[in-house]
């Protein structure tokens, strides 16, 4: 996979190259910082070969961003096998983007959907450690369900907490947009 640092990019736009820089995060994570040359299409919404029909650039090089790295790749794997050419994954996201003193929009801040899935792994374990001790030892189970799930959540790359704590309604903006439109909004 083809990865871009974010300076690098950078620099093609301050040469005055027309770039397509696609953000995959979640709209609440979008809305809270991006940078200023983004369009946020979820990676929960992407349908892949749906975009590539419909970008508006299909000539050029499609630049992929989200927060670490990760869903960018993700993105990047999904569309070139929907037969995208010239798919470039921005090396260590908007955080990446961030650190190295480059314009964003920033808005109102959330929690990020990595904490969240922190937060929400830590509390299920929790609250099974204090069932199983007080109630039942039976809801030990559900912190062994947990750290099964981290674990493959690890060793795959792919978690499915995260899948569904990117779905909840604090997760998601309303638009203009419809949600079914595979070509977002420029902000």
């Amino acid at each position: 996979m083809v990865t871009i640092h974010p300076s690098e990019l950078a620099a093609k736009i301050q040469a005055g190259e027309n770039i397509e820089l696609l953000d995959v995060r979640t709209p609440a994570e979008f809305n809270a910082v991006h940078s200023e040359f983004a369009k946020n299409l979820p990676l929960n919404d992407l349908n892949a070969a749906e975009y590539l029909k419909v970008r508006p650039r299909a000539d050029q090089p499609l630049y992929v961003i989200c927060q670490s790295g990760t869903r960018g790749r993700k993105a990047c794997e999904a569309l070139q096998a929907a037969g995208g050419t010239s798919v470039i994954n921005v090396e260590g996201g908007t955080a990446a983007w961030i650190a190295a003193g480059l314009p964003v929009v920033r808005g109102r801040q959330v929690i990020s959907l990595e904490r969240q899935v922190r937060i929400a792994a830590g509390s299920l374990v929790f609250a099974s450690v204090l069932l199983g001790w007080f109630v039942h030892p039976y809801f030990l189970g559900l912190a062994a369900f947990v750290g099964a799930g981290l674990v493959f959540a690890g060793i795959t790359d792919t978690c499915g907490m995260g899948l569904m704590l990117a779905r909840m309604p604090w997760n998601r903006v309303r638009t203009a947009t419809p949600a079914s439109c595979p070509v977002p909004q420029n902000t």
